[in-house]
């Protein structure tokens, strides 16, 4: 592995937690996401913070869209140090605030 790659990325299992894939995410997002950058964050190269936002709140807008009114008012938005073990501010092992929404979803 090299310095800029940093191993599987707490995104990745969220994305697998919500049901998601790339293609739902460079579907949704509205700046123009490619599936090269989605596989990159979810693969864990190294990101910059600009990039690490415009995944994260691309990732809020998916997850968004599958909830109805109820789920939403449960839903508690992810933060990008939430998504990447290298952002600051990240905490290891942090439960999910959504795990339960996240499971009724994927029914």
């Amino acid at each position: 592995m090299g310095e800029r790659d940093l191993g599987i990325q707490p995104f990745d299992l969220l994305m697998e937690a919500w049901g998601l894939t790339n293609t739902n995410l460079v579907e949704t997002s509205p700046e123009q996401l490619t599936h090269k950058q989605v596989r990159r964050a979810r693969s864990g190269r190294q990101l910059t913070l600009k990039m690490m936002m415009k995944i994260n709140r691309t990732f809020n807008i998916a997850i968004w869209s599958k909830l109805d009114n109820e789920q939403k008012e449960k839903f508690i938005e992810y933060g990008h140090r939430d998504l990447f073990s290298y952002a600051k501010g990240h905490e290891s092992g942090s439960p999910d605030p959504n795990k339960e929404l996240a499971a009724e979803i994927r029914g």
